[in-house]
């Protein structure tokens, strides 16, 4: 997986980040005063959950997966 597979489905990291963390990017300035760390933190955890993403990213993968 890279940082290429991730941004190209951006609209499930999107709904990912507001439905796991209640982070809002249609809100104005919602990542203003964070860090790229505090975004890449965020997007790895959602890896590891039961989300959009990690369903799009591990198909094959059959593991359960709790956020």
């Amino acid at each position: 997986m890279s940082w290429l597979d991730l941004l190209t489905r951006w609209d499930l990291i999107e709904a990912d980040l507001h439905q796991v963390y209640g982070i809002d990017l249609d809100r104005s300035g919602a990542l203003r005063g964070r860090s790229w760390r505090w975004l890449r933190t965020r997007i790895g955890g959602l890896r590891v959950c039961d989300s959009r993403i990690a369903r799009a990213l591990d198909q094959s993968d059959d593991r359960p997966r709790h956020c």
